[in-house]
């Protein structure tokens, strides 16, 4: 079976561009031209030397010693937390900003739900001195404040979504409406494996740097470029989507995607959509989706921002629907607890996002021989207040 995209843009039978005749221009400019400008040598050494000397990559591969002592398996933690900015967004902004310079754009639109993709996108705008207006939720805005003054200080302006739920999907709306207004000098940064084809796969691609890194840095450390598992949280799934790349194909490496439970699979408040979604068509792409029977799409929960989604990219579909991957949902609180107990195994604060992927060990049992990557896709920094809040830290 083929887990990569094909030349319709479909993973399986997820996937596509379910999109306005307004946007029909500018996403098939990008269709017909992003693979051709992606591999032009210009543009692999401008990305790679950013990269390097601005990102900081390649991020560590670290070995999590007192984390693998308890619960019995050699676990390797990818520090995309270590790259500028604070998380993996960094590595598809970096690209999609030059993919718009090429493309000859002078104004860059993003949405962003835990700020994290927003930073990232004002921050290469910043870089390339570029206009950025970035799109989110009014209650991402107050729940992501440490976020909107980062944006606000690197010169984008943010506008709240006061739509729905004033969250990610509401976000991802207002964007799309701006794109169809002014289709000329505008590129849309999508921070996710998610949106028309070719977003999904052109996010991807920038992101496959991840797992690439992995099998060498694992082939120094292990001897072996293959792990047994690679694990990552998943909510529209770049982070996942980066770590998985190079392993699709590996049918010894086991695909694990974490998902957001929020208060519970039936609570009614949760994000997880390989257990609650059905097949329905998002924000341009045919992909998982928690609705109604009707179709009217329900609005997800999880006390983190980032997994705050009602679906999952359409690669990540096909991964579930063909069973390639293993799909499981760690609650708040399971996601909570494993946060803490990384900061104090290991001296490092994940995101919320990363801690739903470290809670894999309140759900599955693995041999202490196993070698186990998993994504360590941002930073706590951002997450304090609600480490404080839920904890009773301060």
């Amino acid at each position: 079976m083929k887990y990569h995209v094909d030349e319709k843009g479909y993973y399986g039978e997820f996937g596509g561009a379910f999109i306005p005749e307004m946007l029909y221009p500018n996403v098939e400019e990008l269709r017909q031209k992003y693979i051709e400008i992606m591999y032009e040598e210009s543009f692999q050494k401008e990305f790679h030397q950013l990269l390097k000397d601005y990102v900081g990559r390649p991020s560590p591969l670290y070995y999590a010693k007192r984390l693998s002592e308890k619960h019995g398996a050699k676990i390797y933690l990818k520090r995309e937390d270590l790259n500028h900015t604070g998380a993996h967004k960094v590595n598809n902004t970096i690209g999609q900003i030059l993919m718009a310079k090429r493309l000859g754009k002078n104004r860059i639109i993003a949405e962003t739900g835990a700020g994290q993709h927003g930073v990232a996108t004002a921050t290469v705008c910043a870089l390339m001195g570029i206009k950025c207006v970035v799109y989110m939720g009014e209650i991402d805005i107050a729940r992501q404040a440490p976020n909107v003054a980062r944006m606000k200080m690197l010169g984008a302006e943010v506008r709240p979504a006061l739509s729905g739920s004033k969250t990610l999907k509401d976000a991802t709306n207002e964007a799309i409406r701006d794109w169809i207004n002014n289709p000329v000098d505008t590129h849309y940064i999508i921070g996710s494996a998610i949106g028309p084809h070719p977003y999904p796969d052109m996010v991807t691609r920038f992101q496959s740097i991840i797992s690439e890194e992995i099998k060498w840095q694992l082939k120094e450390k292990e001897g072996k470029e293959n792990p047994d598992y690679v694990i990552a949280c998943i909510g529209g799934g770049s982070n996942a989507a980066g770590t998985y790349y190079h392993f699709l194909d590996d049918m010894e490496v086991g695909i694990i995607a974490v998902e957001a439970a929020g208060k519970g699979i039936d609570s009614g408040e949760s994000a997880a959509t390989s257990a609650l979604g059905k097949v329905g068509i998002i924000h341009g792409c045919k992909t998982m989706l928690m609705q109604t029977n009707d179709g009217q799409i329900t609005e997800p929960y999880s006390i983190s921002a980032g997994l705050d989604y009602p679906g999952v990219g359409p690669m990540h579909s096909h991964l579930y629907k063909s069973g390639r991957a293993e799909f499981y949902s760690a609650t708040d609180e399971e996601a909570m607890r494993s946060g803490l107990e990384l900061s104090k195994l290991e001296g490092i604060i994940p995101a919320i996002e990363s801690a739903h992927a470290l809670a894999i060990f309140e759900h599955k049992k693995f041999n202490p021989d196993d070698v186990l990557v998993i994504s360590l896709s941002g930073r706590g920094d951002k997450d304090l207040q609600t480490y404080i809040d839920y904890f009773k830290l301060a």
